[in-house]
C-alpha cells in the first residue's frame, strides 16, 4: 500500500476528497516533494496535517477505516521480511542478499510508522499486529518460507507482485493533480523492488524474468507455485483497448505481448490473497 491506493480508497468512501484537497494543491504540492526533501520520519505529520486540512479537526471513520486497512498490509510485509532477518538463522545468505532483504524490511517500516502518525494526527486509533497474528505459511501452503531461501524469494516474489499491480489503475482518479507524478515515481520504484526479488531467483537458477511472464497452462504465475495464481490473474491477456496484440506485429508471441503490459489487481482480491496469511 502508499499514498496512491490510500487516495484511491478514500475516494470510494468520500467521493469529495478530491473537491476537498483540490484547493490546496499547492500544500499537496509540498508534501509530495517531502520524500526528495525530508526523513520519512517526519512524513506522518505532513500527512495528517494533509487530511486535517481536508476534513477539519479529525477524518471521518470510514477514512480512518481505510488508512487502518492499508497498515494492516503494511504490517504484514514488515513482518514477513523482519522475521526472516531477526528468527529465521541461517535463511538469507550473507552479503548482499542480507542488504536487499534488509533495505526492503526498513521500507515496510517506514510504510507502516508513516500510516500510524497519519491515523493519530486524524484521531483515530492504529490497528497493531505481531509477528505472531500472521502465518506466512498461508496454513501449511507454504511450511517452508522460513527454512528453505527458495521458498522464501517465491512467496516474497508474490508478495512484491501483489503491490506492484495494486499501483495500477490510479492515473484517472489522479488526472490533473500533482500526486500524479509522484504517484509514477513511486511505482517504478516498487517495480525495480520486484524486479531485483526475481533476479536473485534467477541467480539462483529459477527460470525467471525481472517481469512477469507466461508461465505453464497460459497462466502469467512465474513463480512456479500455482498456490499463488490468484496474484498473477488477468495478467495474461495479450490484448489492449480492445487491440490484440499478437494479431498486429509480425512475430510477437502471446508472450511477448502479456509481458509488455501490467493488469490491475483489485482491493478485493488484494484482501483475498492477504487473509491466507492473516489469522
Amino acid at each position: 500500500m502508499n499514498i496512491v491506493n490510500i487516495l484511491e480508497e478514500i475516494e470510494k468512501v468520500d467521493g469529495e476528497i478530491y473537491e476537498r484537497l483540490n484547493p490546496r494543491r499547492a500544500a499537496m504540492k509540498d508534501f509530495f516533494n517531502l520524500g526528495k526533501k525530508v526523513a520519512l520520519s517526519a512524513a506522518p505529520l505532513a500527512l495528517g496535517s494533509m487530511f486535517t486540512k481536508a476534513y477539519g479537526q479529525t477524518a471521518p471513520s470510514a477514512v480512518i477505516d481505510v488508512l487502518n486497512y492499508a497498515l494492516t498490509l503494511e504490517y504484514l510485509e514488515y513482518h514477513f521480511y523482519n522475521h526472516s532477518l531477526l528468527a529465521a538463522p541461517g535463511l538469507i545468505p550473507a552479503g548482499a542478499a542480507t542488504t536487499a532483504i534488509t533495505t526492503i524490511r526498513d521500507h515496510e517500516k517506514a510504510h507502516v510508522d508513516l500510516l500510524k502518525g497519519a491515523i493519530t494526527a486524524n484521531g483515530g486509533t492504529p490497528v497493531s499486529f505481531t509477528y505472531d497474528q500472521f502465518d506466512f505459511t498461508a496454513k501449511n501452503t507454504f511450511p517452508t518460507v522460513y527454512t528453505n531461501y527458495d521458498t522464501f524469494l517465491a512467496v516474497a516474489q508474490a508478495f512484491e507482485d501483489t503491490g506492484v499491480r495494486a499501483y495500477k489503475g490510479q492515473a484517472t482518479a489522479l488526472k490533473g493533480m500533482a500526486v500524479l507524478t509522484t504517484a509514477l515515481q513511486i511505482h517504478s520504484v516498487e517495480a525495480r523492488h520486484a524486479a531485483h526479488i526475481r533476479s536473485m531467483r534467477a541467480a539462483r537458477g529459477a527460470t525467471i524474468k525481472p517481469w512477469i511472464s507466461l508461465g505453464p497452462g497460459d497462466v502469467a504465475n512465474d513463480t512456479g507455485i500455482a498456490a499463488v495464481n490468484d496474484v498473477y490473474a488477468g495478467e495474461n491477456l495479450d490484448a489492449q483497448a480492445g487491440i490484440t496484440i499478437t494479431g498486429i506485429a509480425t512475430g510477437v508471441t502471446k508472450a511477448a505481448a502479456v509481458e509488455s503490459f501490467d493488469e490491475p489487481l483489485t482491493k478485493p482480491a488484494v484482501l483475498a490473497i492477504a487473509s491466507l496469511f492473516i489469522k
